[in-house]
């Protein structure tokens, strides 16, 4: 047991530093969602251990039987409610479908992300420029945390701060982006999605397998001598 004033870090890192194509596919993430370009890769490990988190618990969900069906039942809908307000199922989704959540999808979550999704800004680099210096926010909250995630009914929520010079319409930079959305034939390609795989007990297997490969998080906590 830790000392209750510190908290267990919650960000898993890699077990090798030095595997070229994890390497390469953080890197790829990190230009297309603006990652910070020294420290990025540690914000990608931050949703994958998020992730890592959700898929654990929906697994538990998924292979428990006992007596009290009805408790199980609860805490499978509330995962689903929890991971719907986040905007990473769609509704009606099922907790099988939580096993299908990728990296990408908890990146495409993050308010730099859906910022640049929403029109507001031309690139996935000037939404965190403009989010860090203070002028977007939620509703009447001004947010200066790029890494933040957007809840589903936040979204409609998003606009220019009251006390930004990008507030008003007449702003050459608001004109420019009216001027690029009209043009643009699309805002961002969609990307094709791959089918979902029902939970079966061999797809369960292999993510374990997966999850089995990295360390705990107190196997990286050094242990006090006693």
């Amino acid at each position: 047991m830790g000392h209750p004033k510190f908290a267990r870090p919650k960000t898993r890192a890699p077990t090798h530093p030095w595997k070229q194509a994890r390497i390469d596919e953080e890197h790829a993430l990190k230009d297309k969602y603006g990652l910070k370009k020294v420290g990025g890769m540690k914000e990608i490990w931050r949703e994958k251990s998020a992730l890592r988190r959700h898929r654990n618990q929906a697994m538990k969900l998924i292979g428990r039987v006992d007596i009290t069906e009805a408790h199980f039942t609860r805490e499978k809908d509330d995962l689903v409610a929890s991971l719907c307000r986040k905007g990473l199922l769609a509704g009606g989704a099922g907790i099988d479908e939580v096993l299908q959540i990728t990296v990408e999808h908890m990146l495409s979550r993050r308010m730099q992300s859906v910022v640049f999704y929403k029109g507001l800004v031309p690139s996935m680099r000037a939404a965190r420029n403009l989010i860090v210096h203070g002028h977007i926010s939620i509703g009447k909250q001004r947010m200066t945390v790029p890494g933040y995630h957007i809840l589903r009914h936040e979204e409609d929520l998003l606009q220019y701060s009251s006390n930004s010079p990008f507030a008003d319409p007449e702003h050459p930079f608001r004109k420019d982006m009216e001027e690029l959305r009209l043009t643009m034939v699309a805002d961002v390609d969609e990307e094709e999605v791959e089918p979902l795989r029902e939970a079966t007990e061999e797809f369960v297997e292999e993510i374990k397998s997966k999850e089995a490969e990295l360390p705990s998080v107190e196997d990286t906590i050094p242990k006090e001598d006693d």
